[in-house]
């Protein structure tokens, strides 16, 4: 799959940043991760870190996908509204869900604290009416989210004027939210994992899958053979390639950024990042050296061609929108994208074994606006998976919720 379009930030500003080896002769691991990217890095991290030997293998260059193209807004909040979800799956469900969102930024915090320079940040999260009409709907979730612990504060049209400097009629402002760089997160983590002796190969593609009673046997293009006893599934919108089910809808949304811009001149939006009640929705936030990224405009449109040349233009309507709220900045898109993404129907992602391939092969679908802090979330359960432990969220996650 050709997964991006036009400049994605990350990568321009990283650039390869480590060179990893193919996998070249057969090999054996405890478990072996297919994808590169953020997701399987974090799962690799966590499991090499609680003792498995751990192999990973990417088909590109590392952090090449998806994750070069992530706008890494750290919340809590699903795309799916707290007081939504719990019609779909249940309010007990739901409330767990979210509050393992909120808890996988603080275990992101820490862990972007352990390696270092990734561009860790705590922000708050300001999500706003975008109309009159939406209102009503934002106080209902506002009120649940609070009557379960959340904490937040429900600003008026005033409060939002005084405060950040634009016009709309309510939101709901989150303490607990974050930046980070995604694709430089990667490469630390993977780093890492090399260091404690795991082997991380990239520009290897794995043909055939084989599982087997005692484990799985993944055979690369090139005939070599990796055998394991467990196998995640970590290849990001690719994941979707090896079932004959199907779990989740694709979709492309653009962004740009900025070059640096003064704090004086950012004001509120330096340490807080927005976004609104519309679907699709408008988003922004800042990177550490003070940039504004900014993304939205999301389509149906899945065909990288036709993806490619809409590039341009969404940056410019995006570009629009925030002049709208905020006319005093002039913005210049130094750098726009567009990528793919994925959307499950009840905003939740899918974690562990599927029926088509038996209990040793597990996928991590870290799929919906906050990807990054479901494979978080994820990394732990699967681990817990893998060890024959239970997870409070094996359940919710899993593919038997489908049924």
């Amino acid at each position: 799959m050709d997964l991006k379009s036009g400049y994605p930030f990350w990568a321009v500003k990283n650039g390869l940043m480590q060179a990893f080896p193919q996998l070249c002769e057969n090999a054996t691991c405890d478990v072996a991760v297919i994808g590169g990217g953020i997701t399987g890095a974090l799962i690799a991290n966590e499991l090499a870190q609680h003792g498995h030997d751990v192999a990973v293998i990417e088909r590109r260059d590392i952090g090449w996908g998806s994750s070069s193209a992530s706008t890494a807004l750290l919340q809590y909040e699903i795309d799916v509204h707290l007081t939504d979800l719990a019609d779909i799956v249940g309010l007990a469900g739901a409330v767990r869900a979210y509050r393992a969102c909120a808890q996988a930024i603080r275990d992101i915090e820490t862990l972007a604290n352990e390696v270092g320079d990734v561009d860790f940040g705590r922000q708050q999260s300001l999500y706003y009416a975008s109309e009159e009409a939406d209102v009503a709907k934002l106080r209902k979730e506002f009120d649940l989210r609070r009557h379960h612990g959340f904490v937040a504060d429900w600003l008026t049209r005033d409060d939002i004027k005084a405060r950040f400097g634009f016009d709309a009629p309510g939101a709901i402002l989150t303490h607990l939210a974050a930046r980070i760089d995604p694709y430089r997160m990667t490469y630390k983590l993977f780093d890492r994992l090399v260091a404690s002796r795991s082997a991380v190969y990239d520009r290897t593609t794995i043909a055939d899958i084989q599982p087997q009673a005692e484990g799985v046997t993944l055979t690369t293009a090139d005939g070599v053979t990796l055998k394991c006893r467990h196998l995640v599934m970590a290849a990001g919108y690719e994941s979707q390639t090896w079932l004959t089910q199907k779990v989740a809808k694709n979709r492309s949304s653009y962004a740009f950024i900025t070059d640096p811009i003064h704090q004086d001149d950012l004001g509120a939006l330096a340490s807080t990042m927005i976004w609104e009640s519309a679907r699709p929705y408008l988003y922004m936030r800042t990177t550490g050296d003070g940039r504004l990224m900014v993304g939205g405009e999301d389509d149906d449109v899945d065909i990288p061609d036709h993806r490619d040349q809409r590039v341009g233009k969404k940056a410019h309507i995006l570009v629009k929108q925030v002049e709208t709220l905020f006319p005093e900045l002039s913005l210049n898109p130094t750098f726009s994208w567009g990528g793919t993404f994925a959307e499950t129907e009840d905003g939740l992602p899918f974690f562990g074994p599927h029926a088509q391939y038996g209990p040793r092969v597990h996928f991590a679908m870290a799929y919906g606006g906050n990807g990054v802090s479901y494979s978080m979330v994820g990394a732990g359960l699967l681990r817990a998976l893998i060890e024959g432990r239970e997870h409070p969220l094996a359940e919710l996650f899993s593919f038997n919720r489908t049924a």
